[in-house]
């Protein structure tokens, strides 16, 4: 299992962008978390399988229909042990 953190910028509040990122962690079975920033951006955490975290950061780089992103990047970071069951929220 790695860890990314993902911060992602644009059109990216206000378009259901953090509800696009539950389902597609949903799907691929990554864990973690993501929260709208003070500055507009959109910051992710994800844990999961190589293969499965490639495939959420593209998705993420689409973003949902009304999003338009303009810049995603990505670190990788430690993977933290608190992650509940595998699941993914939203940090308010």
């Amino acid at each position: 299992m790695i860890a990314v953190q993902i911060q992602v910028y644009g059109r990216v509040q206000g378009v259901g962008f953090r509800y696009f990122a539950v389902q597609a962690a949903g799907r691929l079975g990554v864990s973690g978390w993501v929260r709208n920033e003070v500055d507009g951006s959109v910051k992710i955490y994800a844990a999961s399988d190589e293969p499965a975290l490639n495939q959420f950061v593209e998705l993420i780089r689409q973003g949902p229909p009304y999003a338009r992103v303009t810049e995603v990047v990505k670190t990788e970071v430690q993977v933290h042990t608190d992650n509940e069951a595998r699941q993914f929220k939203v940090l308010y």
